[in-house]
């Protein structure tokens, strides 16, 4: 956990000094807009009574419904205590059971890609009708900056992994590169979570350490919503020419790691978490409406880079507690289910 908050502060930092440097969203001097302003997107309160509600589901097949996350976990770990309880006679029929279910649902990923083209040319179309096409040159800023700040985040956690893995980090992240891309292609690292669980484990992490550590960094250790969340929330600030002060920037990046945490695996959680903050710090929550024609562009490198980061925090907590097997890329992928 300690690393999890490390690696969000880090990359929060990354992603404030790029867009402070590079001030993509000056020259829009857009008006402030009227506080009725719809999004579209589902707004919450952050309270930690609200949140720790919010971790228990009512019903497992809402909760799924929804993709909450936290309630799926949460529904999961008792779930998997209660049929190891029963031992393998009984729950290895369901384990087999839910594994195609996993490669069925992976295959409908496929073909919902197929179309996500034609979605995204409505939406920049859209954004380009109302804005105008100036636009696109705040866009090409804004995209550009923002993948610096995902490589040097990246360039971030491999240093931290060398002084763990030594040269193994290497071998780690070619292992790696098929779930990165996955992720980074269908801009979703649930998507790339099998793959990953697999070639982690041929790396050598133990099973065991893979499927607690992994599950959990999916939901707390999202490295590149918060690299977006820094970067995003300083562009629509710019946009609007609302300056920050020091205190304010430090609250306003605490907020989003702190709030980050408790909307885990929410579709498009990294807008909601922004909708949810950025109005407290007087900062317009109609300015998202400029990021949602080219958030797909964005998502594709923070889930990708999410994949990355747990792929690392796993390896590295296992070489920690000696569970780091060598020549373990033989381990026959059927056994990883469970």
């Amino acid at each position: 956990m300690v690393w999890f908050i490390s690696s969000s502060v880090l990359s929060i930092l990354v992603g404030l000094f790029i867009v402070t440097i590079e001030h993509p969203g000056s020259g829009l001097n857009l008006a402030i807009p009227a506080e009725s302003v719809d999004t579209g997107l589902a707004v919450g309160g952050m309270s930690l009574k609200g949140f720790l509600s919010h971790t228990i589901p009512t019903s497992i097949a809402g909760a799924m419904a929804n993709n909450e996350i936290l309630q799926i976990v949460v529904f999961s770990m008792f779930f998997g205590i209660g049929g190891a309880s029963l031992g393998e006679k009984f729950n290895a029929p369901l384990v087999a059971a839910l594994d195609v279910v996993s490669h069925i649902m992976l295959k409908v990923t496929g073909y919902v890609m197929y179309v996500a083209p034609l979605a995204i040319f409505a939406a920049i179309s859209s954004v380009i009708a109302t804005q105008g096409l100036g636009i696109l040159l705040n866009y090409a800023s804004f995209i550009g900056g923002y993948y610096v700040a995902i490589l040097l985040t990246c360039l971030v956690l491999l240093a931290v992994g060398y002084m763990v893995l030594k040269k193994e980090v290497f071998r780690l992240v070619s292992m790696l590169k098929d779930p990165v891309l996955v992720a980074f292609t269908t801009s979703s690292s649930e998507a790339a979570y099998p793959k990953t669980l697999e070639q982690l484990t041929k790396f050598g992490c133990s099973r065991n350490i893979v499927s607690f550590v992994l599950p959990i960094g999916y939901s707390f250790n999202l490295v590149g919503s918060m690299v977006y969340c820094s970067f995003a929330s300083m562009f629509i600030a710019q946009a609007y020419n609302i300056h920050l002060s020091f205190a304010e920037i430090t609250v306003l990046m605490l907020t989003l790691m702190l709030a980050s945490k408790g909307i885990a695996g929410v579709p498009r959680s990294a807008l909601v978490v922004l909708a949810a903050t950025i109005p407290s710090f007087n900062i317009p929550v109609a300015g998202i409406l400029l990021l949602m024609g080219i958030d797909h562009f964005l998502d594709m490198g923070r889930s990708a880079i999410n994949v990355l980061g747990n792929g690392i925090a796993t390896a590295m907590l296992a070489q920690n507690e000696g569970l780091l097997e060598e020549d373990a890329e033989e381990r026959v992928p059927q056994q990883l289910v469970g």
